[in-house]
């Protein structure tokens, strides 16, 4: 077989739809994964405060002041399980194929002679023996590279801080909510 047939032999189509099947699984998995986040999200619920109204009064004080704190479920305030879905999958595969043929001939040659009684013969013997070795490596790797992607950060759990500045304005005309008289709004 030769390295060019060995190369057009790797199933890549084959390689590619194991890829495809095995995202589609893994995203699955993945999803459903987020739905059951989803579900212990909705059924844990937690005390969360709906604003707290700072002032400042005319004398400079600070004052707090916050709602009675209501009972939401974590889904509900905001807390979302995170979606992932891939981006990029990436097959590398490499391989290296080595072959080697090796021919070995060994030729043995003997010779012997006898005299005797006026006749003489001699004998010559001749062994070749071929030998042919074939060796072949392969070497091969392959990696496969996926990136996923997350959904954007749900929206923190912190309450909406509303501010209401009572000191007076520098017009003279009293500030109200921050809102006329040059009253300030943080």
């Amino acid at each position: 077989m030769t390295v060019g047939q060995e190369l057009l032999d790797v199933p890549f189509p084959e390689m590619v739809a194991k890829l495809g099947q095995g995202i589609a699984d893994a995203q699955h998995q993945l999803d459903m994964n987020s739905v059951e986040v989803a579900q212990t999200l909705a059924d844990t619920e937690i005390d969360v405060v709906p604003a707290i109204t700072r002032t400042i009064n005319a004398d400079g004080s600070v004052e707090y002041d916050s709602a009675d704190p209501i009972e939401v479920s974590l889904l509900q305030a905001g807390l979302f399980p995170t979606f992932y879905q891939f981006s990029e999958a990436i097959i590398d595969v490499e391989m290296d194929i080595k072959t080697t043929t090796e021919i070995e001939t060994n030729v043995e040659v003997s010779a012997s002679a006898k005299f005797g009684f006026g006749a003489w013969s001699s004998r010559i013997d001749v062994d070749v023996e071929h030998n042919r070795k074939f060796g072949r490596e392969v070497h091969g790797t392959s990696q496969l590279r996926t990136t996923m992607v997350p959904k954007p950060e749900p929206p923190y759990l912190f309450p909406e801080v509303q501010t209401v500045d009572n000191r007076p304005s520098e017009e003279g005309g009293g500030g109200g909510d921050g809102g006329g008289g040059g009253g300030a709004a943080d």
